[in-house]
């Protein structure tokens, strides 16, 4: 048998298996941040072996980006944003719920890499296109689905106001220290959301 063989009948990493080690890839992401997260601590803690992770994921960017991206309920681009009837509704669902800003594991792993993107482009990159980019697209369709319920006016700058809820949270979080709870969405959508979206129609 060919190596080209023998790589064909490997087992594939997927289904639950696949989620465990995207969680304790996650795991150790927080826990040691990305530049000492290796391959050998992921395998460790998802009692699994490196070469089942290798022949799943090439590196660990590549791993990271997809637990990043899979793990924690991410949207995928096919997926329609949350449809509650009422912008406020969408936002609430959207940002507290799983991989919203109040998912613990989802806010550990951003911080951890904030390192990474500051000093390594080619990841950089990919995570602003794989992960930023299916979040800021959803949230931009919650305030364009508002729009044509006639819930905001056609002037309101969407590009403006879909990543300011995030922003918000996240700069309180980074710089104060203030966790991002569910009380704390609330209020940014209450006092500083919707009114802006209400003020600018």
């Amino acid at each position: 048998m060919t190596a080209t063989e023998t790589a064909a009948v490997r087992p594939r990493v997927e289904g639950d298996r696949e989620a465990e080690i995207l969680t304790a890839a996650l795991d150790v992401l927080a826990d040691v941040g990305y530049d000492r997260l290796t391959m050998d601590a992921v395998a460790q803690r998802a009692k699994a072996s490196k070469a089942t992770l290798y022949r799943r994921w090439t590196s660990k960017a590549r791993l990271v980006l997809d637990a990043l991206h899979q793990g924690h309920g991410h949207p995928r681009p096919d997926e329609e944003a949350a449809d509650t009837g009422s912008l406020r509704g969408d936002l609430l669902a959207t940002f507290c719920g799983v991989g919203g800003l109040t998912d613990k594991p989802e806010v550990d792993g951003f911080v951890a890499i904030l390192t990474a993107i500051s000093h390594d482009p080619e990841f950089a990159a990919a995570f602003r296109g794989e992960v930023l980019a299916p979040k800021i697209a959803g949230t931009t369709a919650l305030f364009e689905r508002a729009q044509r319920r006639g819930e905001i006016g056609p002037e309101v700058d969407i590009e403006l106001l879909a990543p300011a809820l995030a922003g918000i949270v996240l700069n309180r979080f980074l710089l104060s220290g203030e966790p991002p709870t569910a009380d704390l969405v609330v209020r940014v959508i209450d006092q500083i959301i919707l009114p802006a979206a209400h003020a600018a129609g």
